[in-house]
């Protein structure tokens, strides 16, 4: 087996793609200590690429072709990472901005087994980088709105300088639906949400003048992916369920109020809504599926339904000493902004407490899978 698959993407580089793998391929020759191969992966190139890679192919040992009829560089990942039977899989763009150096420090932790996905970053402490002031803008800028909008914690998503354990690479690009240049921070989201290890090494780097990517067009379909993931990513969901559950909560609290009151209406509406709220954040939130652990998350969910409780109760006899006989709609009110400010912590320990041991599992289920299942090289 080798250890090593280097993806090339490329699409019409006949200017520099010889000069490109032979430096590469020189590179890996004298200096990694692991078994390698190169693969070049064609996006429909119209020009000699075609033809270079292919002699390229025939000359040096060790390196081959991919041709696909479509463009996209996600498509070019996903079609050889998932036909590749090497330990770890991994990618650089064809100008070779990142200097080789750092491709042993980015697969060694994933060939030990350390982490499941390692990037290079631009924007890591210890990185030298050469461009622009308009690309750097547009990088950190970038990068400060995943941070904001998908909570991401790695730092630098566009580095085209990615390594993957091949079982982790095949558990993670099923689920990655963008075929282009969203297509590495649409990975690492995923890995994160997932509880997979992302390693990081900083790099030294230089741009490239002769960089034909469309940055506003780039720039716009990342944008729709952030929203994309924004909208379908845990917290997202959390709020979806937990307005049903508000709502269901505001009719249950008006049925009973006139049999028991405002205390024992909140806390019967409050009982029925948490479980409820815990069966839909179980499934739909953190996408735990099956029976196994479903009593004692359940059990937990009650701790924290004992919580919101506490909350809404104590507002509640505030509420009461200050008017004792407040209109129906002011109590509403009152329960309700209470359960709002249990709502975060409610997340938190959902996610951190409740399901935390489940969402792990499922990610380790899901890359044993993928282990298993036969290669399509």
């Amino acid at each position: 087996m080798t250890d090593i698959d280097v993806v090339v993407p490329v699409f019409n580089e006949q200017a520099g793609l010889e000069r490109s793998i032979r430096n590469l391929h020189r590179y890996l020759r004298s200096q990694m200590p692991f078994s390698w191969r190169i693969v070049i992966a064609d996006n429909a190139s119209t020009d000699a690429t075609p033809a270079l890679a292919s002699a390229l192919a025939r000359e040096l040992r060790g390196v081959s072709v991919l041709r696909l009829e479509r463009k996209g560089r996600g498509l070019a990942l996903r079609e050889a990472w998932s036909r590749s039977d090497a330990r770890v899989v991994c990618y650089m763009d064809v100008d070779l901005s990142t200097d080789l150096r750092a491709l042993l420090p980015l697969v060694a932790p994933l060939l030990s087994g350390h982490s499941d996905v390692a990037i290079g970053s631009r924007l890591a402490r210890g990185a030298r980088v050469v461009r622009g002031p308009k690309r750097e803008l547009i990088s950190r800028s970038y990068n400060l709105l995943l941070r904001g909008l998908l909570r991401a914690r790695f730092s630098d998503a566009q580095c085209g300088f990615k390594a993957v354990r091949r079982e982790v690479a095949c558990a993670l690009i099923d689920d990655v639906r963008d075929d282009g240049w969203f297509f590495d921070t649409e990975l690492l989201v995923l890995a994160q949400r997932r509880g997979l290890r992302i390693h990081e090494v900083p790099v030294d780097w230089v741009d490239d003048p002769d960089s034909r990517v469309d940055i506003v067009r780039t720039a716009a379909a990342d944008l729709r992916g952030v929203g994309r993931l924004a909208v379908a990513g845990p917290v997202a969901r959390f709020m979806a369920v937990g307005v049903v559950s508000t709502l269901a909560y505001v009719l249950l609290y008006l049925m009973l109020h006139a049999g028991l009151g405002a205390g024992g209406a909140n806390a019967l509406a409050l009982a029925l809504t948490a479980v409820a709220n815990t069966a839909a954040n179980r499934r739909v939130t953190f996408g735990v599926r099956g029976r196994a652990g479903a009593v004692r998350h359940h059990l937990r969910g009650a701790l924290v339904y004992a919580l919101t409780l506490g909350l809404t109760t104590v507002s509640l006899v505030s509420l009461h000493r200050i008017d004792a006989h407040p209109a129906r709609f002011v109590e509403l009110g009152v329960l309700v902004a209470a359960s709002v400010l249990a709502t975060v912590s409610r997340y938190v320990a959902l996610r951190s407490w409740v399901f935390a041991a489940a969402r792990r599992r499922r990610a380790v289920v899901g890359v044993e899978r993928s282990a298993l299942e036969p290669s399509g090289r």
